[in-house]
């Protein structure tokens, strides 16, 4: 039996946002989610007080980014069908590690975060390597990693911040260059990465292959086992980026961080047009779902709006966004059987 790779890239029969019809489709997607996007600036500008101030803006751009690295290595993930729901617990840990490597290990900047990135990666290929060997689901994996990670960073650091010192530190997480935040140019760095990896690389292609239909992505040649654990360390990495960046914003290793970062997370890759049943999203989708979700909550703030209702306001849009997302493929295919 004979499989064309090709076949199982972004462009084949199974789920796969390339064929004409899906590709259409996504890009309609991305076009009503920037007139979203335009009409919620619009009116957060409009009625919301200091909004359109530079200083806000900057703030914006701030918070997309500490959630935005991590959500581009989600996207993939999400794309492969699998999911991931301990990044908030590897932010903390990451944090956590990493003010006891600087403050009790008293080793210099750069080095520790290296250690700590690296250890993350590593922690992640580990959860991806369960998942891919045992064939348990990646849900249950990295929910036991949720709470393994958070309870090692209180054990590191007692439950208590460290503080870190060290100048210059702070650049990381508060400095601009050339007026943008640093945070917000390694997110752009991050999406320029990754765009290139899902679009244009054989990886990437049998990331979309496995979410459509692993077993014909298997038979057809590719290391679904090995794809899956490369995908959990690259979440891994970048939750620990995200997690050295807020540390350095807080000036502390700080194991209470993170909490909640996997729903934004999740829910921006969401907003942005990728189906939790795998072989679809894109890295320009979860940029924009990122912004529209942060902007949201951001207009919110400045209105007074209850912090509850907020809560029930993101719920609603990521509800939004997933019927929207299955309307063409999802209810159609289940008026097919109805008249089947």
């Amino acid at each position: 039996m004979s499989i064309n790779i090709e076949t199982l890239a972004p462009g084949a029969a199974i789920r796969t946002p390339v064929a004409p019809t899906r590709r259409m489709h996504l890009d309609a997607e991305i076009k009503g989610l920037l007139v979203a996007l335009a009409v919620l600036c619009t009116l957060a500008a409009l009625f919301a007080p200091n909004f359109a101030t530079a200083g806000n803006l900057l703030d914006v751009l701030r918070q997309v980014a500490f959630t935005g690295i991590v959500a581009y290595g989600m996207t993939l993930v999400i794309v492969a069908g699998e999911i991931d729901v301990s990044v908030g617990s590897a932010i903390a840990f990451a944090s956590a590690l990493f003010g006891v490597l600087t403050a009790s290990f008293h080793l210099p900047l750069w080095g520790a975060a290296l250690a700590v990135v690296t250890l993350g990666s590593a922690i992640g290929a580990g959860a991806g390597a369960i998942r891919a060997w045992f064939n348990i689901p990646s849900f249950i994996v990295t929910l036991a990693m949720f709470s393994a990670l958070r309870g090692a960073a209180m054990l590191m650091t007692d439950a208590i911040p460290v503080p870190i010192l060290e100048p210059g530190f702070e650049v990381w997480g508060s400095g601009t260059v050339l007026g943008a935040p640093v945070p917000a140019l390694v997110m752009l760095a991050a999406f320029a990465v990754f765009a290139v990896v899902a679009a244009r690389t054989a990886f990437g292609r049998s990331i979309y292959a496995i979410g459509g239909n692993a077993e014909a992505a298997h038979l057809a040649g590719i290391r679904v086992k090995r794809t899956r654990t490369l995908l959990f360390a690259l979440t891994g990495g970048l939750a620990a980026i995200s997690g050295l960046l807020m540390t350095s914003r807080l000036g502390s290793g700080n194991p209470n961080i993170g909490y909640g970062v996997e729903f934004a997370v999740i829910t921006s890759v969401i907003v942005g047009g990728a189906s939790l049943f795998g072989g679809k999203g894109s890295m320009l989708g979860t940029l924009l779902g990122g912004l529209f979700i942060v902007v949201l909550n951001n207009a919110m703030v400045l209105l007074g709006i209850n912090s509850y209702a907020q809560d029930v306001a993101n719920g609603i849009v990521v509800l939004l966004a997933v019927l929207v997302g299955t309307r063409p493929s999802g209810w159609l295919a289940l008026r097919g059987r109805k008249t089947a």
